[in-house]
């Protein structure tokens, strides 16, 4: 079965852009999973397709109409077998994680990810259509695009077939597993050719062949890069 993610957006000339490069891009071409993108304007109002308007009680910028916002979701997941999983990415909403990209990429019914703009959109829409809120961090962006690549790219990797040699997936920052405690830890430092390098030399356990020490250097290297 493709993996399927729907992004709602302002900007649909943003996509897929990053997304459709390097292993995600191939991914998409082989039939891993596969995109769709809903203009919001398309479902503007009047002759100049307005999608916002002025807050109620006042105060700065425009806000995303609900009827607006609405009818695109509607077109993202009619024709579906099971409704997906409908996403807000806002500042607001739940710090994404390692894990919750292992949860979305176990989601047979694949995502709807809306991306907002302006000063927002309005509560009632997202009361009625979006199943959860979700933020890349505690930063503000301009819109949920350049978030939604992040997460997307991020979920691809997961999903069975996109990547090469699948046993990398559990060498990568947060699958590594401390074996003494279970926590996650972020990966070990890499190297490669040449030995030296303006001065800087490849640690030497690394080049002994001795692969229970190097494992052991590893292990040591992870623990110490989580700590920071």
């Amino acid at each position: 079965m493709v993996y399927s993610v729907t992004i709602v957006t302002l900007f649909p000339e943003a996509f897929p852009g990053l997304l459709g490069e390097s292993i995600v891009g191939r991914a998409r071409r082989e039939g891993v999973w596969a995109l769709d993108v809903v203009n919001i304007r398309d479902f503007g109002l009047g002759k100049h397709k307005n999608v916002d308007d002025t807050p109620y009680g006042g105060g700065a910028g425009m806000l995303m109409r609900p009827d607006v916002v609405s009818a695109a979701i509607h077109k993202a997941v009619e024709g579906k077998p099971t409704r997906p999983r409908v996403v807000f990415l806002a500042p607001h909403g739940a710090r994404f994680t390692q894990a919750k990209a292992r949860e979305w990429a176990g989601l047979e019914e694949g995502l709807v990810l809306l991306c907002g703009h302006y000063e927002g959109i309005d509560q009632r829409v997202l009361d009625a259509e979006v199943d959860e809120v979700v933020s890349l961090g505690d930063f503000v962006l301009s819109g949920g695009e350049p978030a939604a690549v992040c997460m997307i790219d991020t979920i691809v990797r997961l999903l069975p077939g996109a990547l090469g040699a699948d046993a990398s997936l559990h060498e990568e920052s947060f699958d590594i597993r401390d074996p003494e405690t279970g926590d996650a830890l972020l990966e070990y430092p890499h190297y490669t050719r040449p030995a030296v390098w303006e001065g800087r030399e490849v640690p030497a356990v690394l080049q002994s062949g001795n692969h229970a020490e190097i494992e052991k250097w590893r292990l040591a290297a992870a623990r110490a890069r989580t700590k920071g």
